[in-house]
């Protein structure tokens, strides 16, 4: 009884083993893999990158548009300041414009 008992176990070890095996062995591949795409930046992302960059600098200048018309209004009707600033405003569109992405 005890014979038929112990004659499968090499065989259900088998499995076991070969499956730990392959883990240990494939483990440093996975491990170089993920390190490759966690300091690779891929087209997709990159592209991503830059159209976020591109929206923030139209939305900084549609801002600064903005500010720049309501002080040149100011202006218009007399206010020297808003006239200051109107101009501090243009040179900063002038600035975020020129700015590289």
């Amino acid at each position: 009884m005890r014979l038929l008992l112990l004659l499968p176990a090499p065989f259900l070890l088998s499995g076991c083993i070969t499956s730990v095996v392959k883990e240990v062995v494939t483990a440093p591949v996975k491990v170089v893999s993920k390190t490759a795409d966690v300091l690779t930046t891929s087209q997709s992302e990159a592209d991503e990158k830059r159209g976020r960059a591109l929206r923030q600098k139209e939305e900084n200048l549609g801002k600064l548009s903005r500010y720049r018309d309501k002080a040149q209004k100011k202006c218009d009707d007399g206010s020297d300041k808003a006239c200051r600033e109107a101009q501090e405003l243009e040179q900063q569109i002038e600035a975020e414009q020129d700015r590289a992405i």
